[in-house]
C-alpha cells in the first residue's frame, strides 16, 4: 500500500459509468441495457407493438373489404364501375395513413417509456412500469403530436416532390428520370442529418418538459460536436437488425414452401395447405414483432445514451450525478432530480476519455513566478600532493612494495 494518491476511474453505479461516454461505451450499453428491467420494457414493447399491428391490419383490412366489395354492386367495365375502384384504392390508402401515423405515435410512447428507464438505470434505479409512465405522461400528448407532425411534414414533402417529378416525366421524360435520381441521391444524406439533429427531441421532452419548439432547438444544440458519433450509433443499429430481420426471414420463407409442397404437393388449395400457411405466417409474424420490439428498445436506449453524454460533456451532468449517487447512497431522503438541477448550464472543456497528462502549473493571475538561483559552479578535483620522501627519516617502510600505505592485518 502506498500514501500516495493514485488515479481511479469514475464510479459505475448503474449501467453506465458517470463521465462522458465513449463511441463503444454506448454501443456496448445500447444492447446489453434490456438486462437491467427486461420484464417492464420487453414485456411492454411487445404488449404495444402486437396491439398496434392487430388494429392496424383488422381496420385496414376492414376498409378495404367494405370498400371493395362495392365493386361488385355496379357493372364492370363502365365509368361507374372505374368511380367506385379509385374510390376505394383512395378510402383504403388514407386510412391505412391514418392507422400508420397513429401506430408511430403509439410507439414513440414506447420510446418514452425506455429512455425514462435509461435515465433510471444510469444512477442504479430499477422502477416499475407504473413509475415510468408517471414520468412520461404529462408530456405525452406532446410526443404524440411531434410524432404525427413530422410524418406529415415529410409526407408533404414527398407528395410536393414527386408531383414535381409527375409533372416533368409528362413534358420531358428524361429530365423527370434525371431529377428523380438526383431527389434520391440528395435525400439519403439529408435524412440522415435530421435524423442526427432531431434525435434528441423525445429525452429533452420527457426530462426537461419543454415545449415543441424548444425541444427542437435544444435537440439541435446538444448535437454539436458529436454528429459523426450519433451518425455511426444511428447507422450501426439500423444495420445490425436489419441483418438480423433478413436472416431470420429466409428459414421462414423456405418453411412456408417445404410446408406447402408437404401438404398439398399438387397445389391444390385444401383447408390442410390453407391453414398451414396461415400458420407459418403467424409464426413468421410473432418472430418478427419480437425483433421489432428489441430493435425499439436498443434504438430508445441509444437515444437516451446519447443525450446522457451530450449533456455531461456541455453541461457537466456527470458531477450532478455523481452528487446525487453520494447523497442517496448515504441515506438523504427527498433529493432533487439530478437531471434537471443545472439545466442549460455552460462548462469549460474537460479532459476527453483518455484522460491526458495536465498542462504545467501557471501562476494565479498578479503572480510571476521568480526565476530559480544560478547554480554555483562545482571546483574540480584536484590530486593529492604527496611530499617528496625524506632521506633522513629512519623509519622502514611497513607495506609491501616498500611505499608508506599502512595495510590492517587480521589477528
Amino acid at each position: 500500500m502506498t500514501a500516495y494518491p493514485s488515479w481511479t476511474p469514475a464510479p459505475r453505479p448503474g449501467i453506465i459509468p458517470l463521465q462522458p461516454l465513449t463511441f463503444g461505451t454506448i454501443m456496448g450499453r445500447s444492447f446489453s441495457a434490456l438486462r437491467h428491467n427486461p420484464k417492464v420494457l420487453l414485456g411492454f414493447a411487445m404488449v404495444v407493438q402486437t396491439i398496434a399491428y392487430l388494429v392496424v391490419t383488422i381496420a385496414i383490412s376492414g376498409v378495404a373489404f367494405a370498400s371493395f366489395s362495392r365493386l361488385d354492386t355496379v357493372p364492370a367495365g363502365t365509368d361507374e364501375w372505374d368511380a367506385v375502384l379509385t374510390g376505394s384504392i383512395t378510402l383504403t390508402a388514407l386510412s391505412g395513413l391514418v392507422l400508420g401515423l397513429l401506430a408511430g405515435a403509439v410507439g414513440v410512447l414506447v420510446q418514452a417509456v425506455v429512455i425514462s428507464d435509461v435515465l433510471h438505470a444510469a444512477v442504479a434505479e430499477k422502477m416499475t412500469l407504473r413509475m415510468l409512465w408517471q414520468r412520461v405522461r404529462p408530456v405525452a400528448w406532446r410526443l404524440v403530436g411531434y410524432t404525427i407532425l413530422l410524418s406529415l411534414a415529410i409526407g408533404v414533402i414527398v407528395v410536393i416532390v414527386g408531383g414535381l417529378i409527375a409533372v416533368l416525366a409528362v413534358a420531358v421524360p428524361a429530365a423527370a428520370i434525371i431529377l428523380g435520381i438526383l431527389v434520391v441521391l440528395a435525400a439519403i444524406p439529408l435524412s440522415l442529418w435530421l435524423a442526427v439533429k432531431l434525435l434528441l427531441v423525445p429525452a429533452v421532452l420527457i426530462v426537461e418538459h419543454t415545449s415543441l419548439g424548444a425541444a427542437l432547438a435544444r435537440s439541435w444544440r446538444l448535437s454539436r460536436g458529436r454528429f459523426w458519433v450519433i451518425l455511426g450509433i444511428l447507422v450501426l443499429v439500423s444495420l445490425v437488425f436489419g441483418a438480423v430481420a433478413q436472416v431470420v426471414s429466409i428459414p421462414f420463407s423456405f418453411l412456408a414452401s417445404a410446408l406447402t409442397t408437404v401438404i398439398a404437393p399438387t397445389g391444390d388449395e385444401s383447408a390442410a395447405a390453407i391453414i398451414g400457411i396461415v400458420a407459418t405466417l403467424g409464426l413468421t409474424q410473432i418472430v418478427t414483432l419480437l425483433i421489432q420490439s428489441v430493435a425499439v428498445i436498443v434504438q430508445s436506449t441509444a437515444a437516451g445514451l446519447v443525450y446522457i453524454d451530450c449533456r455531461m460533456r456541455h453541461e457537466g451532468l456527470d458531477l450532478d450525478l455523481l452528487e446525487y449517487v453520494d447523497r442517496r447512497d448515504a441515506g438523504e431522503a427527498g433529493l432533487p432530480d439530478p437531471y434537471v438541477v443545472h439545466i442549460g448550464r455552460t462548462v469549460q472543456p474537460r479532459w476527453p476519455a483518455a484522460y491526458p497528462q495536465p498542462a504545467p502549473f501557471a501562476p494565479p493571475p498578479g503572480y510571476t513566478l521568480a526565476p530559480p538561483p544560478a547554480a554555483e559552479p562545482t571546483p574540480a578535483r584536484t590530486a593529492p600532493v604527496t611530499p617528496p620522501a625524506d632521506p633522513s627519516s629512519s623509519t622502514p617502510p611497513t607495506g609491501p612494495d616498500d611505499d608508506r600505505t599502512t595495510w590492517a592485518m587480521p589477528r
